[in-house]
């Protein structure tokens, strides 16, 4: 079978390769530039605790290199602090928290790198990786499908042809596939602009990302970001107008002595400007992400990342997302419902981060009352950027589908648990098949089911007796009967489950159903439901692939169906991209 085609090799299309590589699927990432990255530390990303640990399952090893952690969150307005809270540095991720400096958990602490390290430790993980072909100097100009795949062509040193499965638009904000397909892209320009400077000297809170709010100083700007990075080095962010005048070298030069003679008691501390620039912000959601086989992810399906969001973090979601269904469509078939259910789930929780940027961005940037955008949320605009930029609220949790087109009918035997159905598991510690004890983030991204007994003492029992006792016998056999691949895992507890409950987890780590013990028949429909149902009414139609609403083409599209390039039509090369 061909590969799929990836179209971009930014930090998405290269973490699609490595995501779908380690479910056994080939790819072809077609790189339109060199394939280096210019080091550029003012240009950095923050990644959240679920999506820096599902970079580093990817073999990223940048991240712990050369990222940092933050150790806490300092939220101060003119001259207090208003806000402080400790942050976790395990990987964390989904445990309740509270601002309660005695409470048990605290929100997990955010990855803060430069994009050029991630992007090197993506292309270093990729380079050990079999199952992925990296292409250089490769700009897309056509693409055209059949019903048994996907043909694109590609200018460079040699014109190419290549064929694959799918093709995913991996390719950033002026995405040519979004463009060939002829989706459009609507939202809004420049919502937000910030000057950036990247710098080594010392702040008064070391290890600490501060958000600054109305500084007292003269002159200042309104809101001013300081986040850490390793060896010194600071990131920050300063605020301007929508419609301010160009950053002028002396100008930032000035804000930054302004910025830190502010913080450090009114003397401008030794520093070393290492880099700068001008970051704008645009808020833009493409009307579709998928066209038959055609997907798009990352920037080139959305753009956010106003009032703490994080766009890069949102395409990794796609990511997470995305590889699990095309790899079942890719070794087993699936109903066209399962990719389908990409679009629908990743586009409705986008569209959901936007809505909640858009809400907050008049009270917030507009000094307009809080309550009158967004109804309850009493604990001020401090504690709403807070949110955003740690992960939490509407602004930064992670996303849940709860009305998922793959979610299971109900049925007697379910029952709630502390994990709302379509949200992210909690990352409780499991005992493997192999008798191992691991933290279940570390068993996803593998392309299969994942089925979670909580079997209370069995921490203290050899493995050999509990496997063959209470109710492992009857659910190995219920697990193996399953329609889709999956794993049997064992928990001493998870929260708000009884004893001798099972969770029923898909491979990108979010909860399809719980049940009150081993219901066998339950387990198929739910596992059954999490695969987009049987894929074998479809294959047999004649419509074929995609022929719902995933199939219609946009007005004036040039990925219509062919049977792509007869031998001798292309003046480069004809090439089929299959590395099997």
């Amino acid at each position: 079978m061909d590969p799929v085609i990836i179209v971009g090799a930014g930090p998405v299309g290269l973490a699609l390769s490595l995501a779908l590589a380690a479910q056994g699927v080939p790819s072809v990432v077609l790189d339109e530039g060199t394939g280096k990255d210019e080091p550029r530390p003012a240009r950095s990303v923050v990644l959240r605790a679920d999506t820096a640990a599902m970079v580093e399952r990817l073999g990223c090893t940048t991240l712990r290199d050369e990222g940092v952690r933050w150790v806490g969150w300092r939220g101060m307005r003119r001259r207090q602090v208003v806000r402080h809270l400790a942050l976790d540095l395990g990987l964390g991720g989904t445990e309740e928290w509270s601002e309660d400096p005695a409470a048990p958990s605290a929100p997990a602490a955010p990855l803060h790198i430069p994009q050029h390290a991630l992007s090197r430790g993506l292309r270093d993980a990729i380079s050990r990786q079999k199952l992925v072909e990296l292409v250089t100097e490769a700009r897309l100009d056509t693409v055209e499908q059949d019903r048994d795949g996907v043909v694109a062509h590609t200018r460079g040193p040699e014109g190419t042809w290549w064929r694959g499965s799918h093709l995913v638009g991996c390719d950033g904000a002026r995405s040519t596939v979004r463009k060939l397909l002829g989706i459009r892209f609507p939202g809004r320009t420049a919502v937000e602009r910030h000057a950036v400077a990247a710098l080594r000297t010392e702040l008064p809170w070391p290890g600490e990302a501060l958000l600054h709010r109305q500084p007292s100083w003269r002159g200042a700007a309104e809101e001013i970001t300081a986040r850490p990075l390793p060896d010194g080095v600071w990131r920050i962010d300063w605020l301007l107008p929508p419609r301010g005048d160009l950053v002028t070298p002396d100008a930032l030069v000035a804000r930054i002595r302004e910025t830190l003679a502010g913080w450090c008691d009114g003397v401008t501390p030794p520093y070393e400007l290492i880099d700068t620039g001008v970051h704008t912000l645009h808020q833009r959601l493409a009307r579709r992400w998928r066209v038959d086989r055609v997907l798009l992810a990352g920037d080139a399906a959305h753009l956010l990342g106003a009032v703490g969001t994080q766009g890069l973090d949102e395409g990794f979601r796609d990511v997470d997302n995305l590889a699990w269904k095309l790899a079942l469509t890719w070794h087993h078939g699936a109903s066209d419902r399962l990719l389908d259910s990409y679009q629908s789930e990743r586009r409705s929780a986008v569209a959901h981060r936007l809505r909640a940027a858009d809400q907050s961005l008049p009270a917030l940037r507009g000094g307009g009352g809080l309550r009158t955008y967004l109804p309850g949320a009493g604990r001020g605009h401090d504690a709403l950027l807070t949110d955003g930029h740690v992960g939490r609220g509407p602004l930064g949790a992670p996303p849940a589908y709860p009305h998922s087109p793959l979610a299971p009918a109900p049925t007697e035997g379910r029952i709630p648990v502390g994990t709302p159905t379509g949200a992210p598991v909690e990352d409780v510690r499991v005992t493997a098949p192999d008798g191992t004890t691991v933290r279940l983030r570390d068993r996803l991204g593998q392309g299969r089911l994942l089925v979670l007994l909580v079997a209370p003492g069995t921490g203290v029992w050899d493995r050999r007796h509990w496997r063959g006792a209470g109710v492992m016998p009857r659910l190995e056999e219920a697990v193996r009967a399953l329609p889709a691949k999956a794993e049997v895992l064992v928990t001493e507890a998870y929260p708000g489950a009884p004893a001798h409950a099972v969770l029923l987890v898909r491979p990108d780590g979010h909860l399809v159903a719980a049940f009150s013990g081993v219901r066998p028949e339950e387990l198929y429909a739910a596992a059954d439901a999490a695969r987009g149902g049987s894929p074998t009414a479809e294959a047999d139609s004649d419509e074929g692939p995609g022929a719902g609403t995933g199939a219609e083409l946009e007005p004036g599209s040039k990925a219509a169906s062919a049977a792509g390039p007869a031998p001798g039509v292309s003046t480069g090369s004809d090439r089929t991209a299959d590395m099997r």
